[in-house]
């Protein structure tokens, strides 16, 4: 297996568990300044990770 591969796939993964997070922060917040600007970190980490690891999944070519 190729490393760009297995590395896009942790990002990929990471992604998820990021984007996940966020949801359950929005699940559970009452609307207080702390828990916007932890909706937004969270959120846009999850979509970069996630993003870049479906991106370098897809491009990366398998050579057997």
């Amino acid at each position: 297996m190729n490393l760009k591969r297995l590395f896009g796939g942790i990002l990929t993964v990471l992604g998820i568990v990021g984007l996940i997070y966020t949801a359950v922060i929005f699940a559970g917040t009452s609307g207080e300044t702390r828990d916007v600007k932890s909706l937004i970190i969270y959120g846009i980490l999850g979509i970069v990770f996630f993003t870049s690891g479906i991106s370098l999944v897809r491009t990366t070519k398998d050579e057997s």
